[in-house]
């Protein structure tokens, strides 16, 4: 049985992390969190681009380049998780709200086969005591 990189699942979870990161950070906004990834991105170029030697403008010019993808290509992720989430929570809250509406009419007809029940209970003690007592 060949064994199966774990390299794609690793990025994965890693990039999930990251976009967590960046929604809790942003209380939830996608659009801060994605000013923030881009920002972030870009300052990481930067500090890279200032270690690697050659013309300088040009890498400034090119750090910017690649922190603005790279900023669209977070802010597209981003995009993609809200919409996955939005429908994720949807689905959860029609089924809650269909496991919810079941769970009322299954205990509104147990209330009233206790009550039915009861009535009935009732109306025979009645009898009897009225026969006991020898009302007409």
């Amino acid at each position: 049985m060949a064994q199966r990189s774990r390299a794609p699942l690793a990025l994965g979870a890693l990039a999930a992390g990251g976009i967590g990161y960046y929604l809790y950070s942003a209380g939830g906004s996608p659009r801060v969190a994605e000013k923030k990834a881009e920002a972030d991105a870009y300052r990481a170029s930067s500090k890279i681009q200032d270690h690697i030697p050659s013309n300088r403008s040009n890498t400034a010019e090119s750090a910017e380049q690649q922190g603005a993808r790279l900023g669209r290509e977070v802010g597209n992720k981003l995009d993609s998780a809200m919409n996955t989430i939005n429908h994720d929570l949807s689905k959860a809250k029609r089924e809650t709200e269909a496991y919810a509406k079941q769970t009322k009419a299954e205990t509104m007809k147990k209330i009233d086969d206790f009550d039915r029940t009861v009535e009935e209970k009732a109306a025979k003690s009645k009898s009897y005591l009225s026969g006991w007592f020898g009302s007409k």
